[in-house]
């Protein structure tokens, strides 16, 4: 199973968010991107790639702890940016030191349940709203997104996410923040 831990926006700033990246659609060279559809908009914390089935309860476990040592948290989605020339994406603006905190827990419990991740990097929080093959220059599309901001939100919950089949992401399971250390 392909699972990755994430917070998950509203519906209404996904909503927010999607009145900006409609005209995104009609920019030269839209066409040949990738979007990624308003249910796939999400904050991933931390990519497990694919699990062996037989890991996914302590997995589970190991993120119910994580969601339970961390409180709830304030965010919004806000402005965008691009990875070279690889992805474009929507980022985020309140408690973003929090959410990081967050995603290290996530990362740490994946691996002290036995998955093997991705070396750690700094995280970057962002919503991938498209992809593409190097052949469209990126920045416009980020800088059409400049002064976005969503109505904020509080984050209230840890989600597991299994990527691939119908649909494309789909919540495997989910845990409340708690009152935090």
């Amino acid at each position: 199973m392909r699972l990755f831990a994430a917070v998950l926006p509203p519906e209404q700033a996904v909503s927010q968010l999607a009145l900006v990246v409609e005209p995104l659609h009609a920019l030269p060279g839209a066409a040949g991107l990738r979007w990624t559809d308003r249910p796939g908009w999400h904050f991933t914390l931390a990519f497990l790639g694919e699990v062996d089935d037989a890991l996914v309860p302590a997995v589970e476990d190991r993120l119910a702890q994580a969601a339970r040592d961390h409180r709830p948290f304030g965010l919004g989605l806000a402005g965008g940016g691009c990875f070279g020339r690889r992805s474009l994406w929507a980022g985020a603006t309140g408690e973003v030191a929090a959410m990081a905190r967050l995603a290290a827990a996530a990362e740490t419990a994946a691996r002290d349940a036995g998955v093997r991740t991705e070396d750690p990097h700094p995280y970057v929080p962002h919503l991938t709203l498209a992809r593409n093959d190097a052949r469209t220059d990126l920045r416009p599309y980020a800088e059409a997104l400049d002064g976005f901001t969503s109505t904020p939100w509080t984050v209230r919950e840890l989600a597991l996410v299994r990527s691939g089949g119908s649909p494309r992401y789909q919540v495997v399971a989910a845990w409340p923040l708690g009152p935090g250390k």
